[in-house]
Protein backbone atom coordinates (compact mmCIF):
# COMPACT_ATOMS: atom_id res chain seq x y z
CA UNK A 1 0.00 0.00 0.00
CA UNK A 2 1.43 3.72 -1.17
CA UNK A 3 1.87 5.85 1.93
CA UNK A 4 -0.04 9.76 1.35
CA UNK A 5 3.08 11.03 1.13
CA UNK A 6 4.02 9.20 -1.69
CA UNK A 7 0.98 9.44 -3.44
CA UNK A 8 0.62 13.52 -3.23
CA UNK A 9 4.23 13.18 -4.98
CA UNK A 10 3.21 11.18 -7.38
CA UNK A 11 0.36 13.47 -8.04
CA UNK A 12 2.83 16.76 -7.84
CA UNK A 13 4.94 14.95 -10.46
CA UNK A 14 1.94 14.23 -12.92
CA UNK A 15 0.60 17.68 -12.57
CA UNK A 16 3.79 19.29 -13.52
CA UNK A 17 5.07 16.64 -16.02
CA UNK A 18 2.15 16.51 -18.05
CA UNK A 19 0.18 19.35 -17.64
CA UNK A 20 1.89 22.56 -16.04
CA UNK A 21 5.24 21.47 -17.74
CA UNK A 22 3.35 21.79 -21.30
CA UNK A 23 1.41 24.69 -20.52
CA UNK A 24 2.75 27.52 -22.95
CA UNK A 25 2.92 30.36 -20.29
CA UNK A 26 6.70 30.80 -18.07
CA UNK A 27 4.45 32.21 -15.55
CA UNK A 28 2.38 29.44 -14.86
CA UNK A 29 5.44 26.75 -14.87
CA UNK A 30 7.03 29.24 -12.45
CA UNK A 31 4.18 29.54 -9.87
CA UNK A 32 4.27 25.51 -9.93
CA UNK A 33 7.84 24.89 -9.76
CA UNK A 34 8.32 27.79 -6.90
CA UNK A 35 5.64 25.69 -5.13
CA UNK A 36 7.42 22.17 -5.59
CA UNK A 37 10.73 22.10 -6.32
CA UNK A 38 13.57 22.25 -3.39
CA UNK A 39 13.97 25.59 -4.54
CA UNK A 40 13.32 27.77 -7.25
CA UNK A 41 16.37 30.43 -7.40
CA UNK A 42 15.42 34.00 -8.90
CA UNK A 43 15.61 35.09 -12.44
CA UNK A 44 15.55 30.96 -13.11
CA UNK A 45 13.21 29.74 -15.87
CA UNK A 46 12.15 26.50 -16.92
CA UNK A 47 11.28 26.11 -20.50
CA UNK A 48 8.43 23.98 -21.42
CA UNK A 49 8.68 20.22 -21.57
CA UNK A 50 10.84 19.53 -18.53
CA UNK A 51 10.09 16.78 -16.42
CA UNK A 52 10.84 16.22 -12.98
CA UNK A 53 11.15 12.96 -10.56
CA UNK A 54 10.59 14.31 -7.04
CA UNK A 55 10.95 18.05 -7.41
CA UNK A 56 11.57 18.56 -3.80
CA UNK A 57 14.89 17.39 -3.85
CA UNK A 58 16.18 19.49 -6.98
CA UNK A 59 17.38 23.03 -6.02
CA UNK A 60 18.07 25.33 -8.81
CA UNK A 61 20.52 28.55 -7.66
CA UNK A 62 19.37 31.83 -9.56
CA UNK A 63 19.51 33.09 -13.09
CA UNK A 64 19.16 29.21 -14.17
CA UNK A 65 18.89 28.59 -18.26
CA UNK A 66 17.24 25.17 -18.45
CA UNK A 67 16.14 24.68 -22.07
CA UNK A 68 13.12 22.20 -23.21
CA UNK A 69 13.27 18.72 -22.77
CA UNK A 70 15.12 18.49 -19.70
CA UNK A 71 14.67 15.39 -17.22
CA UNK A 72 15.38 15.73 -13.52
CA UNK A 73 16.02 12.83 -11.54
CA UNK A 74 15.75 13.50 -8.06
CA UNK A 75 13.76 10.48 -6.62
CA UNK A 76 16.21 9.63 -3.99
CA UNK A 77 19.15 12.32 -3.72
CA UNK A 78 19.39 15.86 -4.43
CA UNK A 79 20.17 17.75 -7.31
CA UNK A 80 21.56 21.30 -7.07
CA UNK A 81 22.69 23.66 -9.15
CA UNK A 82 24.78 26.95 -8.78
CA UNK A 83 24.14 30.72 -10.21
CA UNK A 84 24.15 31.55 -13.95
CA UNK A 85 23.96 27.37 -14.49
CA UNK A 86 22.63 26.99 -18.66
CA UNK A 87 21.30 23.48 -19.23
CA UNK A 88 21.09 22.56 -22.53
CA UNK A 89 17.78 20.93 -24.60
CA UNK A 90 17.23 17.69 -23.46
CA UNK A 91 19.79 17.00 -20.97
CA UNK A 92 19.45 14.41 -18.53
CA UNK A 93 20.68 14.24 -14.95
CA UNK A 94 20.30 11.29 -13.05
CA UNK A 95 20.67 10.47 -9.38
CA UNK A 96 19.52 6.77 -9.16
CA UNK A 97 20.26 3.50 -10.93
CA UNK A 98 21.44 0.08 -10.37
CA UNK A 99 24.20 -2.02 -9.29
CA UNK A 100 24.67 -4.07 -12.61
CA UNK A 101 26.51 -6.45 -10.46
CA UNK A 102 23.94 -7.17 -8.00
CA UNK A 103 21.86 -10.13 -7.27
CA UNK A 104 18.71 -8.12 -6.39
CA UNK A 105 18.95 -5.44 -8.59
CA UNK A 106 20.10 -2.92 -5.52
CA UNK A 107 19.75 0.47 -6.18
CA UNK A 108 22.92 2.80 -6.73
CA UNK A 109 23.17 6.46 -6.60
CA UNK A 110 24.18 10.27 -5.26
CA UNK A 111 23.52 13.53 -5.05
CA UNK A 112 24.63 15.56 -8.45
CA UNK A 113 25.91 19.04 -7.68
CA UNK A 114 27.03 21.53 -10.58
CA UNK A 115 29.17 24.57 -9.95
CA UNK A 116 28.13 28.13 -10.87
CA UNK A 117 28.63 29.16 -14.75
CA UNK A 118 28.75 25.94 -15.65
CA UNK A 119 27.13 25.13 -19.09
CA UNK A 120 25.87 21.58 -19.89
CA UNK A 121 25.11 20.86 -23.77
CA UNK A 122 21.90 19.30 -25.29
CA UNK A 123 21.46 15.88 -24.86
CA UNK A 124 24.14 15.21 -22.35
CA UNK A 125 23.85 13.12 -19.43
CA UNK A 126 24.93 13.55 -16.30
CA UNK A 127 25.09 9.94 -13.80
CA UNK A 128 24.47 9.49 -10.22
CA UNK A 129 26.90 10.56 -7.70
CA UNK A 130 28.75 13.13 -10.25
CA UNK A 131 30.13 16.80 -8.81
CA UNK A 132 30.92 19.37 -11.95
CA UNK A 133 33.06 22.03 -10.82
CA UNK A 134 32.25 25.56 -11.31
CA UNK A 135 32.78 27.48 -14.79
CA UNK A 136 33.14 23.91 -16.56
CA UNK A 137 31.60 22.68 -19.82
CA UNK A 138 29.95 19.39 -20.69
CA UNK A 139 29.72 18.82 -24.50
CA UNK A 140 26.73 17.99 -26.86
CA UNK A 141 25.83 14.16 -25.92
CA UNK A 142 28.48 13.58 -23.27
CA UNK A 143 28.33 11.25 -20.71
CA UNK A 144 29.38 12.39 -17.70
CA UNK A 145 30.40 9.51 -15.51
CA UNK A 146 32.57 11.22 -12.94
CA UNK A 147 33.32 14.31 -10.92
CA UNK A 148 34.71 17.17 -13.47
CA UNK A 149 37.10 19.64 -12.00
CA UNK A 150 36.27 23.43 -12.33
CA UNK A 151 36.71 25.10 -15.69
CA UNK A 152 37.52 21.69 -17.18
CA UNK A 153 36.05 21.21 -20.90
CA UNK A 154 34.46 17.34 -21.05
CA UNK A 155 33.01 15.62 -24.16
CA UNK A 156 32.64 12.21 -25.08
CA UNK A 157 31.14 8.97 -23.85
CA UNK A 158 32.29 8.16 -21.07
CA UNK A 159 33.48 12.35 -20.96
CA UNK A 160 36.73 12.80 -21.29
CA UNK A 161 38.62 16.49 -20.51
CA UNK A 162 39.58 17.90 -23.53
CA UNK A 163 40.78 21.43 -22.64
CA UNK A 164 40.38 24.12 -20.11
CA UNK A 165 37.66 27.06 -20.14
CA UNK A 166 40.25 29.69 -18.89
CA UNK A 167 40.16 33.34 -19.21
CA UNK A 168 43.29 35.63 -20.27
CA UNK A 169 44.99 38.20 -17.01
CA UNK A 170 42.54 36.24 -14.34
CA UNK A 171 39.73 37.46 -15.47
CA UNK A 172 36.75 35.97 -13.70
CA UNK A 173 33.96 35.23 -15.71
CA UNK A 174 31.32 37.86 -14.46
CA UNK A 175 28.24 37.03 -16.74
CA UNK A 176 24.75 36.82 -15.71
CA UNK A 177 22.35 34.65 -17.55
CA UNK A 178 18.85 35.63 -18.59
CA UNK A 179 16.86 33.99 -21.17
CA UNK A 180 13.25 33.46 -20.20
CA UNK A 181 10.89 33.25 -23.82
CA UNK A 182 7.54 34.58 -23.52
CA UNK A 183 6.31 30.92 -24.59
CA UNK A 184 9.54 28.77 -23.93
Amino acid sequence: MMNARIFAGAILAYGYNYWAGKFPSRRVREVYLRGWLGSLGAKSGVQMGCRFLNGRKVFLGERNVINFGCLFDGRKFQIRTGSNVSIGPEATILTLGHDPRSATFEDRGGDVLIGDRVWIGYRAIVLPGVTIGEGAVVGAGAVVTRDVEPYAIVVGNPARKIGSRCLENGVVFSYDLSYKPWMG
